[in-house]
């Protein structure tokens, strides 16, 4: 988590391989992870570091487009960024979004990374309203499928490939807090508690974490 440290490294390999494909989406996901990093009560502070990450994706993909994480970290750059500037923004990069999560994929099916977002991607889909239906109609023509039984699939698989990553129980506590299903919301979350911090926004989806077990067990005991 020396985010500084990595940059430094990370870059001076850019200025002698400025085309390095693994060094271009590694910056990418150290950016995203900077941003993140910062409260989310202040966008214009995160804004720069996204729309680095979403620069070094491409450019890991445009020096290698078979390399499945400049897909997964083009994906989580531009739903970072998107989310920075508002839904609507994030609507409007949603077939792209689900275009490189899918590359990924194909590319690497044990991407737990790619996993977890495209279980994020289906939550939310999922959990549209007609307002947000009807913007999306009208800016792209259709809306990519998501579900929630199949945001299940995805994030449940995603933690089976690597247990250690407390983003993945957080999505899924939210997933099953959206379909009422309180009891296994809190049995997920707790396993998430007892997960190692390994990125600085952990410790900020810890704290997260935390209340809606708080408030998840009212709902039970109620």
């Amino acid at each position: 988590m020396n985010y500084e440290a990595a940059d430094s490294l990370y870059s001076s390999v850019l200025e002698t391989d400025p085309g390095n494909p693994d060094a271009n989406w590694k910056l990418a996901r150290l950016y995203v992870s900077m941003g993140e990093s910062l409260p989310p009560e202040k966008p214009k502070e995160r804004q720069p570091y996204y729309e680095k990450a979403v620069l070094h994706a491409e450019a890991s993909i445009k020096n290698n487009e078979n390399i499945a994480d400049g897909h997964t970290w083009l994906a989580a750059s531009l739903g970072v960024l998107a989310d920075n500037i508002g839904p609507r923004e994030k609507i409007k990069r949603a077939n792209i979004i689900k275009s490189e999560l899918d590359r990924a994929l194909e590319l690497n099916p044990h991407d737990d990374v790619a996993l977890s977002i495209l279980g994020s991607f289906n939550r939310e889909i999922a959990d549209m309203g007609w307002f947000e239906k009807v913007f999306a109609k009208t800016f792209l023509g259709s809306l990519p499928k998501g579900s929630q039984e199949e945001a299940e699939k995805m994030l449940k698989k995603a933690i089976a490939i690597n247990p250690r990553i407390i983003r993945h129980y957080h999505e899924l506590g939210k997933l099953y807090q959206d379909m009422k299903r309180y009891e296994e919301a809190v049995e997920v979350l707790n396993e998430a508690l007892n997960k190692p911090v390994l990125m600085k926004s952990d410790e900020r989806r810890l704290q997260n974490i935390r209340k809606m077990i708080k408030k998840l067990s009212k709902k039970i005991d109620d």
